[in-house]
């Protein structure tokens, strides 16, 4: 049990941030619920409260540095430490290389980069004192490959893990774990909400395209387990809590897969053929 424990999440406003929050609230931690729309996480704490856990909303915009530090400071002031980070905040977006604004990289890598230093920084602060803590940020499979029409995403998650890794260096024998999840597709509201437009026509009409290629071209897809809701997800997190990893592959197949591109790219990049001629036909056809 957590009893006793604090914890931070953030983008706790829907999804897996909503999914996670319950389910650690559950195990006995205090959870603080950070995201913009003060309304959503109001009503969640009100959820979390009534049933006799304990949640504090903070509404804030972790891409600003005041934010994040005064999200910190917050849960260190009310409850007096800080003993899990969830760095659960993002969005992905929708666009080819060459229609990626600038405004869309910049974007990308405040939400999924930037705020990683501006909440980890004060939080290592308070978890030093401590002499413990566990950071957990939540990547994506696009952290460990490649996927066509969201490269500003799929470069900000890769620096995600990176960031994770040299945490991990930093903290070692220090008491305070540092975790990267890398969950593939979630029941979110993340596709409908990436920027350039919802993912969720593109989505819908690529995957018989996508099939039609594989039968046609005799190629076997890769054996990543399909979308999961997101309470699945978050158990899975709360499991890591408990026994700290590395690196959390949520969907079965995915971390087999990973070990295939390790190995050998040039053979696992076959496997997605079909997935990249399927969503270039529909890329092309939609922006027509």
């Amino acid at each position: 049990m957590l009893n006793g424990k604090v914890a931070i999440v953030t983008g706790a406003s829907s999804g897996l941030g909503a999914a996670l929050a319950v389910q650690i609230s559950r195990e006995g931690a205090a959870v603080i619920l950070a995201a913009r729309r003060k309304e959503k996480i109001e009503q969640l704490a009100g959820e979390i409260n009534r049933a006799g856990q304990i949640a504090l909303p903070v509404q804030a915009d972790v891409t600003r540095r005041s934010d994040a530090e005064r999200l910190v400071r917050s849960a260190v002031e009310r409850f007096g430490r800080l003993d899990i980070l969830v760095n659960n905040a993002g969005r992905g977006h929708f666009a080819s290389v060459e229609e990626t604004t600038d405004e869309m990289i910049r974007s990308m890598f405040e939400i999924n980069v930037y705020s990683l230093w501006y909440t980890t920084r004060p939080a290592l602060t308070q978890m030093k004192k401590q002499g413990s803590g566990h950071i957990i940020n939540v990547a994506s499979m696009a952290g460990k490959l490649g996927y066509p029409y969201n490269s500003a995403y799929v470069a900000a998650k890769h620096a995600c893990v990176g960031f994770t890794h040299a945490l991990r260096m930093e903290l070692m024998e220090t008491g305070i774990h540092a975790t990267v999840v890398c969950p593939s597709g979630v029941l979110t509201e993340w596709a409908a909400s990436t920027e350039g437009g919802s993912m969720l026509p593109f989505f819908s009409a690529s995957g018989p395209v996508i099939k039609r290629i594989a039968s046609e071209r005799g190629i076997s897809l890769p054996a990543i387990e399909g979308v999961l809701p997101p309470g699945e997800v978050a158990a899975q997190i709360v499991k890591c809590i408990y026994n700290p990893v590395a690196e959390l592959f949520t969907h079965k197949g995915s971390a087999e897969f990973l070990r295939l591109v390790a190995e050998n790219r040039a053979e696992a990049e076959k496997h997605q053929i079909p997935v990249v001629l399927g969503e270039r036909e529909v890329y092309e056809r939609l922006r027509v």
